[in-house]
């Protein structure tokens, strides 16, 4: 999730969200050492609750296998749902030893990690396995974004990502076409972007249940986010006709990052166990975001909303409608403009990765 990550606690989780989450947090929270009779504990901070697909998929797979590979000689001890830090406090918590570990959303942080705004700057993008190519190599091939978050006094371990980007709209909507003339909500500056250059009057709102209370009076006609956030707060009750597509590039990163003096002070071998952990990781998640998307959507059927897959022509005709290469530009110009010298090479280098991964 992503906008869903700061509404949770005032817009209410299901009974069975969470009864799911508590048991979860307690089984997380319990993860056996036995082979060390005194393992290093690593306290990590998310700011999510425990139950969704990210949060699960590093309770049940990420956490185990680091302490798998460190023959018990590490403890992850989870702290869930902005228990340390809240989203937008997270890379202050890591950075500055708050938390050894955690989850660290660049999207929250655009003045300390501006390189890291690029990712959301597609419209259209990888899926599944390919979305983790994509970053993998944009980590491994362009040293700015390592030093940029060594900038920060972290360092990546392990990334995840979001749900695809949907529209929900109050209206029946035949395809993104409609979109013009209408007034469309989002957070992301680059989607505002987009919404304009598709002909729709882009609007900024908290995001909370006033949203909601919006559409239903017909004063905002829809909603470009996630489809797990849209899910979450209910926009589907009130927007129940649902556009969307697996290539629709959402670019949203969730770091798990831990602390750089407490990295540096880990036994190399213990390091080379987390390299071992994100790796073997890596394997699975790709088919786990595939599954936990068709069920996300099976969900909002079953909700009574009308959800639509978007055909390939569609998408790329989104993808020209948005003119995103005029809206990077202008945006690699405003960075470097602040001081960001290298903001248009690492741009430039992205740019051509995004386009090898998806040939």
């Amino acid at each position: 999730m992503s906008e869903a990550d700061s509404m949770t606690a005032n817009t209410g989780m299901s009974r069975r969200l969470f009864l799911a989450s508590a048991a979860g947090a307690a089984a997380c929270a319990a993860l056996p050492s036995e082979a060390a009779a005194q393992p290093r504990v690593l306290k990590f901070s998310d700011h999510e609750p425990l139950g969704g697909m990210r949060t699960r998929f590093l309770c049940d797979v990420v956490f185990p296998a680091i302490e798998r590979e460190s023959n018990g000689r590490l403890k992850i001890e989870a702290h869930w749902n902005g228990e340390i830090a809240a989203a937008y406090d997270a890379l202050s918590a890591v950075s500055k030893s708050g938390a050894d570990m955690a989850t660290v959303v660049p999207e929250y942080t655009a003045k300390e990690l501006p390189l890291h705004q690029i990712f959301k700057s597609f419209p259209v993008g990888p899926a599944g396995g390919r979305q983790i190519d994509f970053f993998s190599r944009v980590y491994d091939e362009v040293p700015a974004f390592a030093a940029e978050l060594e900038h920060n006094n972290i360092v990546p371990v392990f990334f995840g990502t979001g749900y695809p980007v949907a529209f929900f709209s109050t209206a029946p909507m035949a395809g993104l076409d409609g979109l013009k003339g209408g007034k469309w909500r989002s957070a992301s500056f680059w989607h505002l972007d987009f919404l304009r250059n598709a002909g729709a009057t882009p609007v900024t709102m908290h995001w909370g249940p006033e949203i909601y209370e919006a559409m239903k009076q017909k004063t905002l006609d829809g909603l470009m986010v996630n489809v797990d956030s849209g899910f979450m707060l209910g926009v589907h009750e009130a927007a129940p006709h649902v556009l969307v597509s697996d290539d629709l590039w959402l670019g949203h990163v969730y770091l798990l990052a831990i602390n750089k003096t407490v990295w540096d002070s880990l036994a190399a071998e213990d390091r080379d166990a987390i390299r071992r952990a994100a790796r073997s990781s890596y394997h699975t998640l790709g088919s786990v975001m595939a599954s936990s998307l068709e069920a996300q959507l099976d969900d909002l059927r079953k909700a009574g909303a009308t959800v639509r897959i978007l055909e390939p022509g569609e998408v790329s005709r989104w993808s020209d409608v948005t003119r995103y290469r005029e809206v990077q530009s202008a945006w690699a110009k405003d960075q470097m403009s602040k001081g960001v010298a290298g903001a248009g090479p690492a741009l430039d280098t992205v740019t051509a990765i995004m386009a090898d991964v998806m040939g």
